[in-house]
This record gives C-alpha cells, structure tokens and sequence, in this order.
C-alpha cells in the first residue's frame, strides 16, 4: 500500500532561494500551458505536449522531465476541474461561478506543488540529505528532518514520486513510499461507529468521541474570521489564510486521534469496522443555515479516510453500510418509526420499550448490517466459504462525502 511521509527540508539561504526559483519558474509555464490547453481544447498529456514541451523548456529554463511534470501537472488540474463541474461543486448550469470555471484557463500560485521523480530528487539516508534539481543546477546536501517514524519510512521503505511544497515560508517533500499491507483478519464480530455533528463518533461498545470541544473551536474561528473579513485589509486577508490552515490542522489532529483509537480497538478486540456510506450527505440533507456552517464544516470524509487506511496498515476489514434509518430503527427489536427518535439524543421504541443513546443506538445498527455486508462479500469472493464460519472479507475504500 502507498503511504504519504512529510519530511521538512533545511535548505541555506542559498538554496532556499534556487527552490523560490524553481517553483516560480515551474508554476509559470504551468499557466502557460493551461493557457493553451483551454484556447486549443487540448487536454490529453500526450497531445497537449506536441504544443507547448519546446517552448516551456526553453523559456523557463526546465529541464526535460521538469516540463513533463508540469504538463501532466496541468492536465490533472483540468481533469479534476472537470469532475468537480460533474458533480456540481462549482455551482449549478449558468451560474456565474461555473461559467468562469468552464471558460477560463487554470492558473497556478507561484507556491504550488512540484511533482519531482527519481530521475529529479535523490536520497542520501544515511547522511539524511537529498539532492535536487532546481532552475539554478542540482542542489546537494540539502539536509531534512522529520517525525520518527516519518524518517524510518524513507530510510527503509521503497520511496516513489515526491511533491516540493512551500507553505508558510518552510519547504517540505511529501513524499509516497510503498508499504507492505498485512494480510486481513477473519473478524470476531464488527465494530459499529456512527458519524455525528455533537459525537464526531460512537461506537457500538458505547464509547463516545465527542465534538464539543471541536464545534465549540469552530464557532471561535467563524466569528474571528468573519470580523477579519468584515476588514477586508490585506493583513486580515493574510491572517484569513493562516487561521483556515491552523483550523485544519486541528481538526485532523482530532480525527487521526479518534481514528487511531477506534482502529486499536478493533484490532485488539479481533473485529472488523463497519461505517456508514455517506456519499453526497451535503446534497442530500435540507438544513438551516446555521446548521449548514455546520455540517459544511464537519470532516466526516476525512476521518473515513484516516479510518480506511490505519485500518488496512493493521489488517483490519473495513466495510461500508448503508445508513437508511440506522437513527429510527430499534437495535433490539428492529421496529422503524422517526418517533422512536426523541430528541438529539434519545431513542425509545416504541415497540419494545428499549431507552437507549440515539448514537449508541446507531452504531449498534451500523454493527449488525457490518456482519451482513461482511457475509455477503465473503459469498461473492469465496464461495467455498461462504457456508463456513469467518473467511477473507473484501473491503473497499472509504467514499463518503
């Protein structure tokens, strides 16, 4: 499995600026391409660079795979722009904002990511440097730091394409390795987590993640950035910026904790984890505006994500369910009324009497259709299996949101 290991770079003044260089040098030719792609309709990698390889060469002083990668650099930018047309994230057919999206060229900030591959950047280990082209000739010697285990990662595992970054005036190299991925576990059961607003997640066990403390953080930021925009001054829009990415960092501080524990649960209990699929919630949900900003802001993707992959690096099954009624149907007796559904935080059925924690309730639910959805993957793949206890459950990806 490819993993993504951040490792900070330490460059002399000197260096710093041949990389400023090199990323401006690069980020201009990728507008100018964009410029050509969009005024010639051209889009594929293998045709757009028929137009446009000589000149960036040339003009911007790249070297051959440099203006490789900032072709297919382009050509990932408008196709990703075309699926976020598709799925109406830039507006509905007509609006403003989608008619400057299918119009006008892409363009690139002077700061923007550079892919490098091992023909561009190279790892000393042992003497933890790298040696990288720039603009201005290879850099040697460029020293970097890291976490940990960040740096056992790069110093041990098969190391593949690295992107440059510049963000708040340090470099960094994300950069992808290749893991080896354990074999899945035969599951003892699932572990239900149902994904919230007020509990980010509660587990079928009864354990609760609670997103006080982050809801209450992001109303702080949203009145501090709304005064900050009220200015409109070129320091607040700075501090606009820097408050987004500090806000960010937080909250996926929070979801790799929650993330991490719930996968040492599973893993330590011999179960597998069972989420809901919640694919297009946002256009699906008819909120409030007040409860829009909140659920706009709630990173359920992203703790699926972290959920998904920590979960495969420690052979737990992951499987997605469907989450139709998983708040209104009893876990007890499996009668369904939205009145079972008393308040935010209470379930009581009607039928059979059970009081219990709405989430709790959920994530029971979520629980029980895991074993379905774990029984039916196992039929499909292994059909020798699917009459017998445990077998290989097949899991796929995390997709919400």
């Amino acid at each position: 499995m490819k993993l993504v290991v951040q490792v900070k770079l330490l460059p002399t003044p000197e260096q710093v600026s041949a990389l400023e260089s090199t990323l401006r040098a690069c980020n201009t030719a990728a507008s100018e391409v964009a410029r050509v792609a969009r005024n010639r309709g051209v889009y594929r990698n293998y045709d757009l660079r028929k137009y446009v390889y000589q000149n960036i060469k040339d003009n911007h002083r790249l070297g051959a795979q440099a203006a490789q990668h900032v072709i297919k650099k382009v050509c990932d930018s408008y196709k990703a722009l075309k699926a976020n047309i598709r799925a109406g994230n830039l507006g509905r057919p007509g609006s403003k904002r989608r008619r400057r999206a299918e119009t006008d060229p892409i363009s690139f900030r002077w700061e923007a990511a550079q892919p490098y591959d091992a023909r561009m950047l190279s790892w000393q280990r042992n003497a933890r440097t790298v040696s990288i082209w720039t603009v201005a000739g290879r850099l040697k010697g460029v020293a970097y730091a890291g976490s940990p285990d960040g740096l056992k990662a790069v110093a041990e595992l098969p190391v593949g394409e690295s992107d440059l970054v510049h963000r708040d005036g340090m470099w960094f190299l994300h950069t992808t390795v290749e893991a080896a991925e354990p074999e899945l576990v035969d599951p003892k059961g699932f572990l239900g987590i149902d994904m919230g607003i007020a509990n980010i997640a509660y587990d079928s066990d009864g354990d609760r993640y609670a997103g006080t403390t982050l809801n209450s953080y992001r109303r702080r930021q949203l009145r501090l950035r709304q005064r900050l925009q009220r200015k409109d001054t070129n320091s607040a829009r700075r501090l606009l910026a820097r408050r987004r990415r500090k806000e960010a960092r937080h909250a996926a501080n929070v979801n790799h904790c929650i993330a991490k524990t719930i996968v040492t649960k599973a893993e330590r209990t011999g179960r597998g984890i069972a989420v809901e699929d919640l694919t297009g919630i946002r256009e699906r949900v008819r909120l409030r505006k007040p409860q829009r900003v909140t659920l706009s802001s709630w990173s359920f993707h992203q703790l699926g994500e972290f959920l998904t992959y920590k979960a495969r690096r420690a052979g737990v099954p992951l499987v997605e369910v469907d989450p139709r009624y998983t708040s209104q149907t009893c876990h007890r007796c499996g009668h369904r009324d939205k009145r079972n559904r008393v308040d935010q935080e209470t379930f009581n059925c009607r039928s059979c009497g059970v009081v219990a924690h709405a989430d709790h309730n959920a994530a029971l639910n979520i629980a029980s259709r895991g074993v379905e959805a774990g029984a039916q993957s196992t039929a499909r793949t292994r059909p020798d299996l699917a009459a017998s206890e445990g077998g290989d459950l097949q899991t796929r990806p995390f997709t919400g949101g």
